[in-house]
């Protein structure tokens, strides 16, 4: 099959384009290589996926449109998968256009353009973030989830209704996807688990927020892919589990249903590493939550798997591919961990 992937040189994607070429698809993959981060990690991932039989790089912002319609009018896709966006909380209070240019902009782009080409699934990535306001537990898809705590939140839900709004005017089968505080090989500079890694290994004292009063539902990454690669082949229609009823669109948690406090993650990083962590306890930070919980049960149902690898054996990955990765550099460089503002 052909696929199209937004983001191909980000973290999910990356590790998402190398697991369908593995299994001998067709990978076109796109990608801005906007400099929220370290841009030298998002160039080598991409190299690496050049190299391979099948894949077709393309450098390109979501914005340009015209730039995209030449891309999609190149030959037929069978499925869209929509990675490609401004990540991060935190960011989002400093740097909020960004976030409406390429969550909401960006995916209105790709979505006429989905229209128009009629790829077989049009899937997207939202994030268990759009639950932040709410308090049941676990995290539901059929929960309302109406209560964005930040614009980072609010742009992910607002994309999820507008896929929807397109899959019952077009009838284009759609799955949004829920992310839950994915970490592994090839991770994002910004996110607390890469801090917490370079700080340890460093000896350098690493923040943490709430005083760790805090629990993530760890999702590790190679368990995340194995799911959206389940859910590719698993088209919504007209009913179905999780299907609305008013469109072929479907939303699905993706995380392993088993919340871990911060400080077990952290320990689990310091016996990967060999090293005690040097924390710094601070206040909760604007726009976190104190815990994520997905209910996996629907991801279940569909797909026969649910996410299992556990923190120490991901973390365990993590560090042994931080510390190859950054010792191999020649000469040494120090992972660029700030965002930086786009030119």
């Amino acid at each position: 099959m052909r696929f199209l992937v937004t983001g191909a040189a980000g973290f999910i994607g990356f590790h998402l384009c190398r697991r369908l070429l593995d299994e001998g698809h067709e990978v076109t993959g796109l990608d801005g290589f906007t400099p929220y981060y370290d841009v030298r990690l998002k160039e080598r991932r991409h190299a690496l996926l050049a190299e391979r039989n099948g894949f077709r790089g393309h450098r390109v912002m979501l914005e340009d449109i015209e730039g995209m319609t030449r891309i999609f009018e190149d030959g037929k896709i069978d499925v869209l998968v929509h990675l490609a966006a401004q990540a991060g909380v935190r960011y989002s209070l400093e740097q909020p256009r960004a976030y409406v240019d390429s969550n909401l902009v960006g995916t209105f782009n790709i979505m006429e353009l989905a229209r128009r080409h009629r790829p077989g699934h049009f899937m997207f990535a939202s994030t268990s973030s759009v639950y932040a306001g709410n308090e049941k537990m676990p995290f539901a898809e059929s929960d309302r989830a109406d209560h964005p705590i930040t614009l980072y939140a609010a742009t992910k839900k607002a994309a999820e209704l507008m896929t929807h709004a397109y899959a019952h005017l077009w009838s284009m089968p759609a799955t949004a996807f829920r992310f839950f505080s994915v970490y592994g090989p090839w991770g994002r500079p910004d996110m607390a688990f890469f801090k917490f890694t370079k700080g340890i290994i460093d000896g350098m004292p690493i923040d943490v927020y709430n005083h760790g009063r805090m629990a993530r539902d760890f999702t590790y990454i190679d368990d995340l892919v194995e799911a959206v690669y389940r859910l590719a082949f698993l088209v919504p229609g007209v009913a179905g589990a999780g299907v609305s009823p008013a469109a072929p669109h479907r939303v699905v948690n993706i995380g392993r249903g088993k919340p871990e406090s911060l400080t077990d993650f952290i320990a689990a990083i310091e016996q990967a590493a060999g090293k005690k962590a040097l924390c710094n306890f601070m206040p909760m930070q604007p726009g976190d939550s104190p815990i994520t919980f997905a209910d996996s049960a629907l991801l279940k149902e569909l797909t026969g798997y649910q996410p299992e690898t556990s923190i120490q054996e991901g973390t365990a990955r993590f560090v042994e591919w931080y510390r190859g990765y950054y010792g191999a550099l020649s000469p040494p460089i120090s992972p660029e961990l700030s965002p930086r503002s786009p030119p």
